[in-house]
């Protein structure tokens, strides 16, 4: 069989390579061998989450797959034919549901199937985008990539004991190019949802950050939710979009400083068309669309550098780099007879 070999130390080394290079081999039917996986990572090799994501690609895609367990450093994954399915999964830690979704909806939706999906595990926990950055800022991007996906949350799920589930929805998407390149809106949405914390306390930080962002000249619409969890914690999401952008932040409520860890500054100064999370996510569907999509993001990180390097691996696509006076222009040409069936 004819594996295509792929170095798991490469970039920023961790998750993402195995995220993107499981979701590609599904959708273009190529055989993957992933080693030295998460090799220079404090605890190598394969997590819960990345077991799951490849457990249940393995369901949806008919995959056979050698080497899928906790502390594997190498991977071998040969796809099938993808089928519409109804499925019930539990990662089983504070894992998170938003990295695992990154994989599944793009090979569902671009593989012309549906899915339905109720699954338990973390749904605002560290090192991730929260289920809310999913649902108002990757969920508008892929919209209007023509990716169309649902998500309802019925339980909140914190680190470190999760215990969130949502119902997640992908039906059979088209493709399509998009750009974004600056943004034009002031107005700016906040959403904090919290369980076992004090309100008092939450709404004065959340308007603390609000008045920061009136200071810069946004007007800002904030909703504040009290949503129980099985431990207490807190997340906040700022976002904004425009017809050229869609740029979004979001943290969670540290105790050791009793306030969101998240970089305002960050948001304030971006006026570009992407915020640097959004941009990495963008490169697997903009690889296999028509045309060229482009965006301007402040910089290109390892994760993005990642992406891109393993998605033209894989793909074949091409993509380009150039700098910006305030950042970085990143232009995809789609590989669109990729051999989808």
């Amino acid at each position: 069989m004819n594996f295509l070999k792929i170095n798991g130390e490469h970039g920023e080394g961790g998750g993402q390579i195995i995220r993107s290079a499981i979701t590609l081999s599904c959708i273009t039917k190529q055989p993957i061998h992933l080693e030295q996986i998460r090799k220079n990572r404090k605890v190598p090799g394969l997590r819960p989450q990345h077991l799951t994501a490849i457990k249940i690609l393995q369901k949806i895609a008919n995959a056979k797959v050698v080497g899928a367990e906790i502390g594997s450093t190498e991977l071998k994954f040969i796809p099938g034919n993808v089928e519409s399915l109804k499925l019930i999964e539990n990662i089983g830690t504070a894992g998170s549901i938003s990295l695992i979704l990154q994989v599944l909806i793009p090979v569902v939706a671009i593989s012309q199937k549906k899915l339905d999906l109720t699954i338990k595990g973390g749904t605002d926990v560290l090192w991730s985008p929260s289920i809310d950055y999913t649902q108002h800022v990757l969920r508008e991007a892929y919209l209007r990539m023509g990716i169309d996906f649902s998500l309802e949350l019925s339980k909140r799920g914190y680190y470190p004991k999760g215990g969130g589930e949502i119902n997640l929805h992908v039906n059979p998407s088209n493709l399509k190019s998009i750009s974004f390149t600056k943004r034009k809106t002031n107005s700016v949405k906040m959403i904090c949802t919290f369980s076992k914390l004090s309100i008092k306390e939450i709404k004065s930080k959340v308007n603390e950050i609000k008045e920061k962002l009136i200071k810069e000249n946004f007007t800002v619409e904030v909703e504040i939710k009290n949503q129980d969890a099985i431990n207490s914690g807190a997340s906040l999401l700022i976002y904004s979009t425009d017809e050229n952008s869609i740029i979004g932040i979001d943290g969670l409520f540290d105790n050791k400083i009793e306030n969101f860890k998240i970089d305002l500054n960050k948001f304030i100064k971006n006026s570009l068309g992407v915020d640097e999370n959004l941009a990495d996510m963008l490169v697997v569907t903009a690889s296999l669309g028509h045309g060229k999509t482009i965006f301007h993001v402040k910089e290109i990180t390892k994760h993005l550098e990642t992406n891109l390097f393993v998605t033209s691996k894989i793909t074949g696509c091409k993509y380009g780099i150039g700098r910006l006076d305030n950042g970085f222009e990143v232009i995809i040409e789609g590989v669109s007879n990729t051999s989808i069936k």
